[in-house]
């Protein structure tokens, strides 16, 4: 297909917010990081499955035919419906659905998945496995007669937010960090961008990060677009902490951002939870910008937190209309990530329709 060269088509980048056919989970399991404590961790997979399975269809992908057994028994185990379930198989470094799941755009009025390459966030992990889930999922059938599209370019799902208008959201110190495309400058990579996902406009953050975040910063975890006039975003109001003056200048630069009218981005500040360590004393990167949109419904990371609750009433003015519902993530931060950093939305027409 190879659009970017061709006349034939335009691609379009639909916003977390449009509609869905389901989200892919790549389940956790013994052969990855998750090992020493999938005890604690597959609970919260399988709340995430439950909540998306209210909505919409879940694709889950497991490691081999074993694994599937043992996910299938925890989800039936917890009355998930099974016309709601979508199995697959293929061997994964890790569980992080949203960087090495396929990206999907519409192009010509139908669904194209994108399988940008993945590289372990610049080289920090294994990913040579993770980078061949797409491919190993289409093979079997798991987008039906979905086309994927490889990509020569390094691009992980948590790095980018769209707003369904043309314009990206993302920060400088991942996408232009020259471990993932050396040779690529921001010039090119906002053509690329163009090229590939439809983009206009980029809006470029300099300033943001999470102790504990080993992805360069991923916007996902910093600011999301609600709609195409707003975004939330992690803001810190301890001065005593090492987060505050960066987040007040990441906060400054959002400010000075115009939507495509020119006017004021609406901004809303999510709250800041208290300081979590893990057994090494590293500090690990829990934040409410890591939510999760689907069909009729806001999934929010909740981590034993006093500000779990203000997190949903704050989302909850962003989203009119659909269900906020906290999703129990504390276990997922052990490995540096959230909930939006285990799912991977999929464009409707793609996976079997949803009851």
């Amino acid at each position: 297909m190879n659009f970017p060269t061709s006349d034939s088509c335009r691609p379009y980048l639909p916003p977390e917010w449009a509609p869905q056919s389901g989200v892919m989970v790549t389940w956790p399991h013994v052969h990855s990081d998750w090992a020493p404590c999938l005890a604690e961790v597959e609970p919260v997979f399988v709340e995430i499955a439950r909540a998306i399975s209210n909505y919409e269809t879940v694709l889950v992908v497991c490691f081999d035919a074993a694994h599937r057994t043992h996910v299938e028994q925890q989800l039936r185990q917890a009355d998930i419906a099974a016309e709601r379930l979508v199995f697959a198989l293929a061997p994964s470094n890790d569980s992080w659905a949203r960087d090495h799941g396929p990206i999907g755009v519409i192009c010509r009025n139908r669904p194209l998945l994108l399988d940008f390459g993945f590289n372990g966030w610049g080289g920090k992990y294994p990913a040579d496995l993770d980078n061949a889930v797409s491919q190993q999922l289409a093979r079997q059938g798991a987008f039906r007669d979905t086309p994927l599209e490889p990509v020569d370019l390094i691009l992980e799902g948590g790095s980018i937010e769209v707003d369904g208008s043309g314009s990206l959201l993302t920060t400088a110190r991942c996408l232009l960090a020259p471990t993932r495309n050396r040779q690529t400058g921001r010039e090119q990579l906002e053509q690329q961008l163009g090229d590939w996902l439809g983009i206009t406009r980029v809006l470029w953050l300099n300033h943001g990060y999470l102790a504990g975040d080993d992805t360069d910063s991923h916007i996902d975890t910093l600011a999301r677009f609600c709609d195409i006039d707003t975004i939330a975003y992690v803001a810190c109001d301890d001065t005593g902490d090492e987060h505050f003056a960066e987040l007040a200048a990441m906060e400054q630069e959002l400010r000075a951002l115009r939507t495509r009218t020119g006017d004021p981005y609406r901004l809303v500040a999510l709250p800041w939870p208290r300081a979590r360590y893990d057994e090494h004393g590293e500090r690990m990167p829990a934040t409410y910008a890591n939510f999760l949109i689907i069909n009729d419904a806001v999934l929010v990371p909740a981590y034993d937190d006093p500000a779990d609750e203000l997190a949903r009433e704050r989302l909850g003015t962003c989203f009119p209309g659909r269900a906020i519902i906290s999703v129990p993530c504390l276990p997922l931060i052990r490995q540096h990530g959230s909930l939006h950093c285990v799912t991977m939305q999929l464009p409707a027409g793609i996976l079997a329709a949803s009851a």
